[in-house]
């Protein structure tokens, strides 16, 4: 089976799979605006415990968008741009085909 060029890679879907939840939206948000942070730090600002914050931080690992290194006792985390970048390119693609797709209907439907 051939993939459509329009239809998201796997990376691209566990992005958007990974930004489906609000939760993770405002942890990576969180992140952005600090540089890093620790799952305490993250949990001190969000209405969800550590625990909570400590699993959507494992979702957001393997769907690539943040990446976690020790320091100390501490597991401290920061974005990674890249799949971002990524996806973002992704759907700027998928919009400009439909911008292509619908300028093409507006000229038959105006008979032009």
């Amino acid at each position: 089976m051939t993939q459509r060029p329009d239809a998201p890679t796997d990376a691209v879907a566990e992005v958007l799979s990974a930004l489906a939840d609000p939760t993770r939206r405002r942890i990576l948000d969180a992140l952005a605006d600090r540089g890093e942070a620790t799952a305490t730090a993250l949990a001190a600002e969000l209405p969800v415990s550590r625990q909570a914050i400590v699993k959507h931080l494992g979702i957001l690992d393997r769907a690539g968008l943040v990446a976690g290194h020790r320091a100390g006792r501490e597991s401290r985390y920061r974005v990674v741009p890249e799949r971002l970048e990524a996806t973002a390119r992704w759907m700027d693609r998928v919009a400009a085909d439909w911008d292509t797709r619908l300028a093409a209907i507006k000229r038959l439907a105006e008979g032009s």
